[in-house]
């Protein structure tokens, strides 16, 4: 497992998810480069990569995955031994093929888990979700369970559409009441605002919720270009537009979970996850 610095006792993991309501958004960017700005002021991530078909967050950091979840769940190895060191501060843990299986776990199988993750419970200031799209019980498992799930929306009217429909679905089903919205794609932050705005005012007509708004994203030739070749925007574009950008969002993710007053914890997360309260 990736050295860590000082254990933090007494303070539990924060969690927060990425998620959205179909591909193509730019979750995983979006998570990597987060990441990294944390890291980049002595925060340990610890990085869920659920995306079950995409997962490709190693790819960003130029990493191999040193096993996934369902080595875990089978016994074949200990939770410690599938940690991929990505940076400093950063590592990650691989759902894999396992991340279908993590609703249909059996008594034994649950607690093997929760043991497991106990090891980790102080190691990390931050556990980010990368969830697949869409509404599949698995994405909304891992949503449900975060403290903050934070919603990518772009101008397609489809991405706009499915969003409202993710988030009606955790509000209806989970009682999922936090939502943080972050726009992607977008031309300025003039046109992130107003798309948050329009987006706003639909959901808020129909659903009894709170969004909270961590920012947009520009879309500049070096961001399509990092993204394009797979570069952190955070470690290798320092002058492009987007790299203020996602350093902001950093700061508002941290800022809202430090100011969130409920339950946390990595073992709490998972304990949600696979069904044990």
């Amino acid at each position: 497992m990736a050295a860590t610095s000082k254990l933090n006792f007494g303070k539990n993991t924060k969690t927060v998810s990425v998620t959205s309501g179909k591909g193509g958004v730019g979750k995983t960017t979006l998570i990597a480069n987060v990441a990294y700005a944390l890291a980049s002021r002595n925060k340990r991530v610890l990085i869920f990569d659920g995306d079950l078909g995409m997962a490709n967050v190693d790819i960003m950091f130029g990493a191999k995955v040193d096993g996934h979840i369902l080595d875990v769940l089978q016994g074949e190895k200990n939770i410690s031994e599938i940690i991929t060191p990505l940076a400093s501060n950063i590592s990650l843990i691989s759902g894999g093929s396992g991340i279908v299986e993590l609703n249909r776990l059996n008594a034994f199988e649950r607690r093997a888990l929760l043991d497991s993750v106990c090891e980790l419970e102080y190691l990390y200031d931050y556990l980010l979700i990368d969830t697949a799209p869409g509404i599949s019980d698995n994405v909304l498992y891992l949503n449900a369970a975060a403290q903050i799930a934070t919603v990518v929306i772009t101008p397609d009217p489809s991405s706009f559409a499915d969003s409202y429909a993710l988030i009606k679905v955790l509000n209806r089903d989970f009682k999922k009441s936090n939502f943080a919205i972050v726009c992607n794609q977008v031309r300025d932050e003039i046109e992130g605002l107003s798309l948050f705005n329009r987006f706003s005012e639909v959901v808020n007509r129909f659903l009894y919720i709170g969004l909270d708004y961590w920012g947009a994203i520009p879309t500049d030739q070096l961001f399509k270009k990092s993204t394009q070749n797979q570069r952190l925007i955070m470690r290798h574009e320092l002058q492009s537009v987007s790299h203020q950008y996602l350093l902001n969002i950093s700061m508002k993710l941290e800022k809202s979970l430090a100011d969130l007053d409920s339950k946390s914890g990595l073992n709490y997360f998972w304990e949600q996850v696979v069904g044990v309260a």
